[in-house]
């Protein structure tokens, strides 16, 4: 694997690099890094170059002001694409990352050769009504006596797998990385008006949800639903998975994917 930084008309972008072959790139959830495909990205590497990015406003990528929108987040996107000479690329996208990925397809969609959405949202008028005041998770202020650091980990270890102390390490250390505002990737969801872009999809989709992620298992078959433009849409469930899937079940995911991709 290889990491750099490529300029862009917004900063310079932090991308890991991973194989041969066409692109695929790998677009994380809020508030992660390139460290979320760890272990998915050398699994999808066999016939690929993978691609695994801080998005735009995460990890070391050049920063993203609020109020943050999914649409800057994807021209950061093809912001890195551009500047590795890419042209075209499948992407696979988890929980914002899937948002950012859908706006992909529906503003380029000849740059966008098939999508992978995993535990993706769908953010229609009722799901923005009720993030209004708020993301509800990975949001702590900063305390003196480092109190925010325990609550950060609190909110999201109901929704972790059990023994795996280990991936909240990794969530704490890009939720507390310079610049970056754990709070706001969530709310640049809640104001994307996703119903009047999905439609524009065009490309091959294949839906992955964890079976116990309880926020993002029921949007499969709303995705499923509202993606009546795509050439072909798939779906796949995998059993034990949580909000960490990539991590997590990192085999199951490769699985799907490469068969879809094939």
């Amino acid at each position: 694997m290889t990491r750099g930084y490529a300029a862009t008309p917004y900063g310079q972008m932090h991308y890991a690099e991973l194989g041969e072959g066409p692109a695929v790139l790998l677009l994380h959830q809020t508030p992660r890094s390139y460290d979320e495909f760890r272990e998915v990205q050398p699994l999808l590497a066999d016939g690929h170059r993978v691609i695994a990015m801080d998005m735009r406003g995460f990890g070391l990528s050049a920063p993203l002001p609020a109020p943050q929108t999914i649409e800057a987040i994807a021209d950061g996107a093809f912001a890195l694409l551009d500047a590795l000479g890419i042209e075209q690329a499948a992407v696979l996208g988890h929980h914002t990352g899937g948002a950012v990925a859908i706006e992909m397809a529906a503003a380029a969609p000849h740059r966008t050769k098939a999508l992978v959405l995993s535990s993706a949202p769908w953010t229609d008028a009722a799901y923005r009504e009720g993030h209004a005041n708020g993301p509800g998770v990975d949001e702590a202020e900063t305390a003196e006596d480092g109190s925010h650091l325990t609550k950060l980990w609190a909110l999201r270890q109901p929704y972790y797998p059990a023994g795996r102390p280990d991936l909240l390490d990794r969530f704490i250390r890009d939720a507390l990385a310079p610049g970056v505002d754990p709070a706001e990737g969530h709310l640049a969801c809640a104001r994307y008006v996703m119903e009047d872009r999905i439609g524009l999809v065009t490309a091959p989709v294949l839906l992955i949800g964890g079976a116990d992620d309880p926020f993002a298992l029921p949007d499969v078959e709303r995705l499923q639903k509202h993606l009546t433009n795509a050439v072909r849409v798939e779906t796949a469930v995998i059993e034990g998975g949580t909000i960490p899937l990539m991590e997590q079940k990192a085999a199951e995911v490769a699985a799907v994917t490469l068969e879809f991709l094939a």
